[in-house]
């Protein structure tokens, strides 16, 4: 049971992401004029097919990836309509859509969570950490932090780095108490957990659908921001392999948070999504990120690479890739029978 629950859930999730990821490009496309033959969901042999127009829309038989076959994206045409015959701008947009939605369906997803589940962090507090700096001073649940170094505080993340980039050195906050203005002087210390300068305090949330949206951005910001940490540690050679996880390792995710519901999962989704939008913006051969590149190029060149070279750079990229797949598949599944 449990097997087949990870199974259909991690099928929904991955197919979620592909369905939003290519409808971006599809949108787009279709908005500014392109001949669209093929909208597909899946790879390999067709389980569905309906066509509308000059699309055809269908569901394939391996639950990965996905595409949008457009007129003159892989080939020469003379087709008024082709992508080759777009302008640069258009292409760039029809291109950048694609990861575009994949941050807005995370967005989307944390507000889902954060409303119904989580809340939304507030800049009140809900409880003061034992021997913490902030309970040292005498800041007391309830306590509503309105400025720190004379700074108004707009939400819970502006003050978390506030905090953070104080680097050790004491804050003047001022605090709302019982209808009473007080001010505190606190000095962070350094969490070694992860690094960050905290004062040992917890936020109270609330159910607000401006506060969820709010913190669903700075959710996102924040796992886009922590994703380019890593992968600059990556081209220092600073990560570790446990870091990365392929298709096997994210099933494992999906199915442990499967068993703690619904809302977990929606979480992972998104942390999902955002990490597919970040990895399609690369300039890796085969990716969205390559053919932007390229479009840029082009741009300032004033006229296109050749598109037979630029087809064999993302042959080899996408052969580079499998190969890069495999290899972190077959780590996954060491990992899987090893635990």
């Amino acid at each position: 049971m449990f097997i087949l629950r990870t199974a259909l859930t991690a099928i929904f999730v991955f197919g979620l992401l592909v369905f939003i990821h290519e409808l971006g490009h599809f949108s787009i496309a279709k908005a500014v004029g392109i001949k669209v033959h093929e909208f597909a969901i899946g790879m390999g042999p067709k389980l569905f097919r309906y066509k509308k127009g000059e699309t055809d829309y269908s569901i394939r038989i391996l639950p990965i990836g996905g595409y949008v076959k457009m007129e003159g994206e892989d080939e020469v045409s003379n087709d008024l309509r082709s992508f080759s015959k777009k302008t640069v701008g258009e292409r760039i947009a029809v291109i950048f859509a694609g990861p575009l939605m994949n941050f807005i369906l995370a967005i989307l997803l944390f507000v889902i969570t954060f409303y119904n589940v989580m809340g939304a962090p507030t800049t009140r507090i809900q409880q003061v950490i034992e021997n913490s700096p902030a309970e040292i001073v005498g800041i007391q649940p309830k306590d509503e932090i309105l400025s720190v170094n004379n700074v108004t505080i707009r939400d819970w993340e502006h003050l978390v780095e506030e905090i953070n980039t104080s680097q050790g050195e004491e804050l003047q906050l001022e605090l709302m108490r019982d209808n009473e203005k007080i001010q505190k002087v606190v000095k962070p210390e350094i969490d070694e957990s992860n690094n960050r300068f905290m004062i040992g305090i917890v936020p109270a949330t609330e159910k607000s659908l401006t506060l969820a949206l709010r913190g669903s951005y700075e959710q996102t910001r924040m796992i886009v921001v922590e994703m380019l940490g890593f992968f600059g540690r990556l081209l220092r050679r600073q990560a570790i392999s446990a870091e990365v996880v392929g298709p096997v390792g994210i099933i494992t995710l999906v199915g442990q948070a499967s068993r703690d519901g619904l809302y977990n999962v929606l979480y992972l989704a998104a942390l999902i999504s955002i990490n597919l939008g970040i990895i399609n913006l690369l300039p890796i051969p085969a990716l969205d990120g390559s053919r932007i590149l390229f479009l840029i190029f082009e741009l300032f060149r004033g006229k296109p690479v050749d598109p037979d070279k630029e087809a064999f750079v993302h042959m080899v990229g996408l052969a580079l890739l499998m190969l890069l797949m495999i290899i972190i598949t077959y780590k996954d599944i060491l990992t899987f029978f090893s635990s």
